[in-house]
């Protein structure tokens, strides 16, 4: 009867530990209806996702309504019609809630891509000048104000500027 003891004190020390060590990575999540959250996605290799390929593929996707609470771990979303084949309850694992306001957040379509995938940022102002001395050579920059979709940016580039944009230099 003492070893049996012992092995049961010893099974209940291993358990408290690994229950210990567990709950201290564990999140308790919890949303309420009408929170936004996205969702999470599983990469597999070699599988195009979204666009991008492998490492670069999303991990999260989308912005989705909470709708309906189901259980204690269990959420109902408000997919869109594209999603219509995804059931729409999700456990709260593969949920991440948004951090922030969702109306700033710019919804893709919004963005005018090209085929290259690029997009077109507009010149505003230039700002100042500077030159930076190497050792050898000295390089001028001219920091410049673009303007992309909504928003405003001010970044230092390389005074090649002066070949796409002559008639801010004159």
């Amino acid at each position: 009867m003492e070893k049996v003891n012992i092995i049961k004190d010893r099974l209940k020390t291993a358990q408290s530990r690994q229950k210990y060590y567990s709950n201290i990575r564990r999140r308790d999540l919890e949303f309420k209806e009408d929170d936004w959250v996205f969702l999470k996605v599983s990469p597999m290799k070699g599988v195009m996702r979204f666009g991008k390929n492998g490492k670069l593929s999303l991990r999260y996707i989308g912005l989705y309504k909470i709708i309906q609470r189901i259980g204690q771990v269990a959420y109902k979303l408000e997919l869109p019609s594209e999603m219509s084949l995804v059931h729409p309850v999700f456990y709260v694992s593969v949920l991440r809630e948004v951090v922030g306001d969702p109306s700033t957040i710019v919804p893709v379509d919004t963005i005018e891509v090209n085929e290259e995938l690029l997009y077109e940022e507009v010149l505003v102002a230039i700002l100042d000048r500077q030159v930076r001395k190497l050792r050898n050579k000295e390089i001028d920059s001219v920091k410049v104000v673009w303007r992309n979709q909504k928003v405003e940016e001010a970044i230092w580039e390389a005074d090649e500027m002066k070949k796409k944009y002559p008639h801010l230099f004159e």
